[in-house]
């Protein structure tokens, strides 16, 4: 007989649910959310456990790694698919949800999530640090600009972030009100920019020094944010079985809804890394605006600009750079721009 145990995690505590083969309820608990508690658990029962399986989460990097670690099979779920099975349970609840995730694991109607490496994880930090810098640096400056507009003062539409503070600051200290409210503003909104600049040449150093961003920036619009945030949501190019998958796992395919005589192809699905998604489509708007060398890719993107549209038109390239940067990296094949026909 077979034995599966199913986590329902949150933060602080976790819900143990254990059932055997056949889907009886033998062991329910409510624990720490600590990887000693859990495993001292599951290895205290009089039976061995076949497989320990929890949905996708915030946590789920800690508790595979942990778990595994004990010696015990651990499977993270498509977190999509758990939900889809339990919200057929009329009540929610953490006992409730473990029971189900077990019965999920139990009869093996899920999708495993592949759990990226501690590299890739710390390179996702520091790109998220980086653009959440950048980010509060920019809401710094609207304020600046919103506030400035009450007392008649405008700025110009377009202002450099390395030459705000150079520009505003003699402005607001001409005026002791302004300066009395908005210096401390100016000099955070200083120090956020300043230390974005920093995390900045950390990211394009790691891309410098890599090799595999090194290969993927050979490929016309791809700089060192977008090969970075590919290489880390990627992580083993191996998982992929065709290249022509990773567009779709990152949501650059079209939805399909077809039922009876209805099949209607639909917008792209967005499904997977959203950060990746974002940086392929400013990849593939770079590649069709800004770069001036001409390339095969380019000239496929510009036929479809005028019949299709800008939009659409991107967002095929930035599917097909998914398609292209995956193959480059698995052939260890630097950009060759006439050999890009009909990959996506």
């Amino acid at each position: 007989m077979e034995y599966f145990a199913g986590l329902d995690v949150s933060l602080r505590s976790c819900a143990v649910c254990v059932v055997d083969g056949k889907g009886t309820v033998l062991h329910e608990k409510e624990l720490p959310c600590e990887i000693e508690e859990i495993s001292d658990y599951l290895t205290a029962l009089r039976f061995p456990i076949e497989r320990v399986g929890f949905e996708a989460g915030t946590m789920c990097q800690h508790l595979y790694y942990g778990l595994t670690a004990e010696g015990f099979e651990v499977v993270c779920m498509e977190a999509r698919q758990v939900s889809a099975a339990l919200s057929a349970m009329r009540n929610k609840t953490d006992r409730n949800d473990a029971r189900g995730i077990a019965q999920v694991l139990r009869t093996g109607w899920f999708s495993p999530v592949h759990m990226k490496s501690r590299e890739a994880h710390g390179i996702r930090a520091l790109l998220s640090t980086r653009k959440a810098l950048l980010s509060k640096t920019i809401d710094l400056a609207n304020e600046v600009r919103g506030l400035l507009k009450i007392f008649g003062i405008r700025l110009p539409k377009t202002v450099q972030h390395r030459s705000f503070d150079d520009i505003v600051r003699p402005i607001v200290e001409m005026d002791e009100v302004l300066a009395h409210a908005l210096l401390p503003l100016l000099d955070a909104r200083l120090a956020l920019h300043q230390h974005f600049l920093e995390l900045d040449r950390r990211v394009k150093r790691a891309a410098r020094q890599d090799e595999v961003c090194l290969r993927l920036m050979t490929a016309p619009g791809v700089g060192p944010v977008t090969a970075l945030t590919f290489k880390a949501a990627v992580d083993d190019p191996a998982r992929f079985k065709r290249s022509r998958t990773v567009a779709a796992h990152f949501g650059l395919t079209p939805r399909r809804y077809q039922s009876g005589e209805q099949d209607n192809p639909g917008r792209i699905s967005k499904a997977g890394d959203r950060d990746v998604r974002a940086t392929l489509y400013a990849a593939a708007n770079s590649l069709l605006v800004r770069t001036k060398a001409g390339s095969q890719i380019k000239s496929w993107g510009m036929r479809l600009m005028r019949t299709k549209g800008r939009r659409r038109a991107v967002l095929a390239v930035a599917r097909k750079l998914a398609v292209l940067l995956h193959r480059m990296w698995v052939d260890g094949a630097e950009f060759r721009s006439g050999t890009v026909e009909g990959m996506a």
